[in-house]
């Protein structure tokens, strides 16, 4: 496939914390991401003509924190929040880039043994650029992410996104996990593109496409299900489904059919 011309540095210190009624954890971090494929064109929302001319380099510094806090009760069960934030800043070829992104959720584990019920909460933002001619660049990069961990439907990121979203999590059985979400997804704003994708993975592409919103900033509510099976000790099977309703932005690309549905059965082997 080739070697990416792509660099990456990452460093953090983290303190965890032990508390009498539960425990928590603090991360500071900071990460280095240096693209310098002159010749692939760059994904933002800047007129085709200027980015073809642009073949700076991408150097991007982005900074953070995260806080994780568990509290046990003995009435009532768990209750756990997360807390994450960055901040971005470089240049995006030969614009200059600020950006941002934060994570917020909250979730309660209930004290019912049969199912061990999970249920969590929150909201997910990362910054979009909403003046495609000036020379700042405002869309957050999520530079090489792995999507489907949080986007188990993966037709989008976190870059000019929000999402409202809830989870819950059963065991009916000590072999079984049941995981049901649900997301309210839109554009953060309404002049950048719909992004999606994974990041960079070969020399000759960028890593990440996007699509005018044409104006629109509702994107879509998506409702999905899971079923993870323990066959063995080293061996397990997942059934996936998901269904999405498309909203503005996707009806405006796809008049004639803007809703989608996805599935799959995943096989498992440890070692």
């Amino acid at each position: 496939m080739g070697e990416l011309d792509v660099g990456f540095l990452y460093g953090s210190y983290t303190v965890p914390i032990s508390r009498k009624n539960g425990d928590s954890e603090l991360r500071i971090f900071g990460i280095g991401y240096d693209d310098h494929r002159g010749t692939v064109l760059k994904t933002d929302n800047r007129p085709l003509t200027v980015r073809q001319a642009d073949h700076q380099d991408i150097l991007l510094g982005t900074f953070g924190a995260d806080y994780l806090q568990v509290f046990n009760t003995s009435a009532v069960g768990k209750f756990d929040f997360l807390l994450w934030g960055v901040l971005q800043t470089g240049s995006w070829g030969n614009q200059s880039d600020r950006a941002g992104a934060f994570v917020g959720e909250f979730g309660w584990q209930l004290p019912v043994m049969r199912l061990a019920p999970w249920l969590s909460a929150g909201y997910s933002y990362g910054s979009g650029d909403g003046n495609p001619n000036d020379n700042k660049h405002t869309t957050f990069s999520q530079l090489l992410p792995t999507p489907r961990p949080y986007a188990r439907f993966p037709f989008y990121d976190m870059q000019n996104n929000r999402d409202f979203y809830a989870t819950v999590n059963l065991h009916p059985h000590r072999k079984v996990l049941l995981r049901s979400g649900a997301h309210a997804l839109s554009l953060a704003e309404r002049n950048d593109l719909w992004y999606l994708g994974g990041g960079p993975f070969q020399p000759q592409t960028f890593g990440y496409v996007g699509r005018p919103s044409g104006g629109q900033s509702k994107l879509a509510n998506v409702w999905d299900l899971s079923v993870d099976y323990k066959i063995a000790p080293r061996f397990g099977v997942t059934f996936y489904y998901a269904k999405a309703w498309g909203s503005d932005v996707i009806e405006h690309i796809y008049p004639n059919g803007a809703n989608g549905q996805f599935g799959y059965v995943e096989f498992d082997a440890s070692f």
